[in-house]
């Protein structure tokens, strides 16, 4: 079977794709035929040896991923041969096939395709984490998302609709924006031609945004920050923007605001039932059309690194997946 390999830390031109033997599971274990793998911004960072998970050379990068089980290995029972499967791994989605462990693995929901269920872990379940468990967001609140086109901001605007909140979507391009207003939002701020503070203010009335979502982090931060509402939250994403901002402490007293930290994958870890939990009413929401994963590009796997450039380029709208067997 052909996977991608990490060899060295570097940019995406550096991945390569080579022959490895078929998998095999071993006890506990599913092998699954990958048929889609989604693209997620830490990926353009774990191979650069810039995020917080760091794997030994040589790897395959890739976390999520939905395929076809293949084999089961010893002990295993709540999966069978020919079942759809979703799973989210720490490391070797971009591949043609894939041993995780038996509890990592969920059926796929009837109906759903494989590029669908590729898209929907990280970014439904770090929005769903973000805006539903850390910012506790009610219905009648206003959301603001900072980098909203991306898969987590897109994520963010329908979980929040879903919450009945209100929500305000910051992208830098026109085109960016009018797939947020497909997607739920009530308003949009391009933060490139607008003035971001006053236009926070303007769309909110002077009050400012209860909660404020941000995977971009950069020059953006404080002046969202700046804005919050009284009592508000302001959720720490991720940094697409490749600079760590320093926030003035005093606003936070000032404010009566809160900085809220989000880590969904340590998260998983620590809170597997209530990670569970969160995964079916997602499903639940998707059964139900409130979300729907907008898939913007599906690449090959020899196009891996087209695909990972694409994203730390930020041309990505909502997710790409990787299709392997192509």
């Amino acid at each position: 079977m052909k996977a991608i390999l990490c060899k060295s830390w570097g940019l995406p031109d550096t991945l390569v794709v080579e022959d490895l033997p078929e998998v095999t599971p071993g006890a506990g274990q599913i092998a699954i035929d990958v048929q889609a793998a989604g693209v997620n911004f830490p990926d353009v960072l774990i191979i650069q040896n810039k995020y917080q998970f760091k794997p030994e050379l040589p790897f395959t990068p890739g976390s999520e991923l939905a395929g076809i089980v293949r084999a089961v290995g010893e002990g295993v029972t709540q999966h069978k041969v020919g079942d759809k499967v979703l799973a989210f791994v720490s490391q070797g989605a971009f591949a043609q096939q894939i041993a995780v462990p038996a509890q990592a693995a969920m059926p796929m929901p009837p109906g759903l395709d494989f590029d669908t269920a590729a898209a929907v872990t990280l970014t439904y379940g770090t929005s769903h984490h973000a805006v539903v468990d850390r910012a506790q967001l009610k219905a009648g609140e206003t959301m603001l998302v900072l980098g909203a086109a991306g898969g987590v901001g897109l994520a963010a605007i329908e979980i929040g609709k879903a919450l009945g909140a209100r929500v305000i979507a910051a992208a830098s391009t026109d085109e960016k924006l009018a797939v947020c207003k497909e997607h739920g939002a009530d308003d949009v701020i391009n933060y490139t031609t607008q003035d971001l503070r006053e236009a926070i203010k303007a769309t909110t009335g002077g009050k400012g945004p209860d909660v404020i979502y941000d995977p971009v982090g950069g020059i953006y931060a404080e002046p969202a920050f700046r804005s919050i509402g009284w009592r508000g939250r302001y959720l720490v994403i991720g940094f697409a923007n490749g600079e760590i901002p320093k926030l003035p402490l005093n606003l936070t007293l000032l404010k009566g605001a809160s900085i809220v930290g989000v880590f969904w994958g340590e998260f998983a870890r620590r809170e597997p039932k209530a990670n569970a939990a969160a995964m079916r009413e997602l499903m639940g929401w998707m059964a139900e059309g409130k979300i729907k994963p907008h898939i913007s590009g599906r690449y090959a796997l020899a196009d891996t690194a087209q695909a990972l450039n694409d994203m730390a380029a930020r041309k990505v709208t909502g997710k790409v997946v990787i299709q392997p067997q192509k």
